[in-house]
């Protein structure tokens, strides 16, 4: 730890949204790096929630809040999956009355509030230069957000998605890959001893990247994406055809989260929206396997088919991080701490066509990044095209930003 006489000055961490493998390697290589050119690091605990829970007095009890980062802290950390500072889905501009702190209930008496201006007050109390954030494009949304409030801000794109805009990658996006592939090649088994289609539930509320890489690399037959809406029919007659030539007797479907018939809209699991005004999805493997063995007789000379229907959700999400999720984000870390050190900020550090880089961060709210359709997916064959890879990014399908 960098002299307390010395510290050139405070950069505080933090984790938003969904957890995944990876973003305690790239709290250690930020701890690490900063520590060592002379700055003190702080972990800001539990997302956003943490700088808004803060109480301004020195005899507070603020451990809930944040902590001191060490170098022996993130050591120990640092080669394991989720996230020690924990991780929320809150969204300070956006607090319901509800949620409110017990300190800021006389303060602030609206059914949604802007805590805002308590944000950037905590964050000059606890002497923060510089506040790098890792998430999806709702917690960096409010990380540009802050930014246009004049918090120097240097952020890091997280989520197995892969649909931060700007970048190419996003951590969490290999591991998820490797465990669907993984998991679905395990689960054949089953699928094969009882002749079965196998329909395979995945992450991907708008983007069908998680769906998309797997099938391509030959883990499933078919996948089905939010970017494209299916026809149930014609998804039956494919994934019956699959079976019937293969000699297992049996095919495989991987499903985004966010697919939709031909004609419908997202499934959701109840009515609840977090604080991002997203309500939380699930259902439509479990409504597409209902289907595909009501229709499966059509397709296969009056003979139903039953079907196996898992949802892989957070099995894919939780435990160590791969290869690329411990590298990349020790990149990331050690390419956030350059901005710094440069006293450059209000940017995303990213990786496109295969080089590190950084672009403006307000890329995030500027555009979305979803599946190019007709460059990438086969709509008549409900699959990736297998063509043009000359000179294509790592991951295929890059941002378009």
């Amino acid at each position: 730890m960098a002299n307390q006489k010395t510290i050139k000055g405070v950069i505080a961490i933090l984790t938003g949204g969904g957890d995944v493998p990876g973003l305690n390697p790239a709290i250690r290589a930020v701890t690490i790096r900063a520590n060592r050119e002379g700055y003190k690091v702080i972990g800001l605990r539990r997302g956003w929630a943490g700088i808004i829970e803060l109480i301004r007095d020195k005899k507070a009890d603020n451990s809930s809040c944040y902590q001191l980062l060490t170098d022996d802290i993130v050591n120990k950390a640092g080669r394991t999956g989720g996230t020690f500072l924990h991780t929320s889905r809150t969204r300070p501009s956006h607090v319901a009355k509800s949620d409110l702190p017990d300190h800021l209930k006389e303060i602030y008496t609206d059914e949604i509030n802007d805590l805002t201006p308590e944000v950037i007050k905590n964050l000059e109390w606890l002497g923060v230069d510089f506040l790098i954030p890792i998430g999806g494009d709702d917690t960096l949304s409010y990380a540009v957000h802050l930014y246009k409030h004049g918090v120097k801000v240097v952020a890091i794109p997280k989520t197995m998605d892969n649909d931060v805009p700007g970048t190419d990658y996003c951590i969490g996006f290999s591991t998820c890959v490797t465990r669907t592939i993984q998991m679905t090649n395990s689960l054949r088994t089953s699928a094969g001893s009882h002749e079965r289609l196998m329909v395979l539930e995945v992450f991907g509320r708008y983007a069908g990247f998680t769906a998309m890489l797997p099938t391509m690399a030959g883990s499933a037959n078919r996948c089905v994406i939010p970017e494209y809406k299916f026809k149930i029919d014609h998804l039956a007659q494919l994934l019956v055809e699959d079976r019937n030539a293969n000699p297992s007797k049996y095919a495989v479907l991987l499903i985004s989260e966010g697919a939709m018939f031909e004609g419908g809209e997202m499934i959701f699991s109840n009515d609840e929206k977090d604080a991002y005004g997203h309500a939380k999805l699930g259902g439509i493997g479990d409504l597409v396997s209902n289907e595909l063995k009501n229709l499966s007789a059509r397709f296969n000379k009056g003979k139903t088919i039953n079907v196996i229907n898992q949802k892989l959700g957070y099995m894919v999400r939780g435990g160590d991080p791969d290869a690329l999720d411990s590298i990349v984000p020790m990149a990331y870390g050690n390419l956030a701490l350059d901005l710094i050190l440069k006293g450059i900020h209000g940017r995303l550090v990213v990786l496109k066509n295969g080089r590190y880089d950084n672009v403006p961060i307000d890329v995030v709210v500027a555009t979305k990044k979803l599946v190019n359709v007709k460059d990438y997916y086969n709509t008549e064959r409900l699959r990736p095209y297998y063509h043009s890879f000359e000179m294509k990014p790592f991951f295929l399908m890059a941002s378009e930003s």
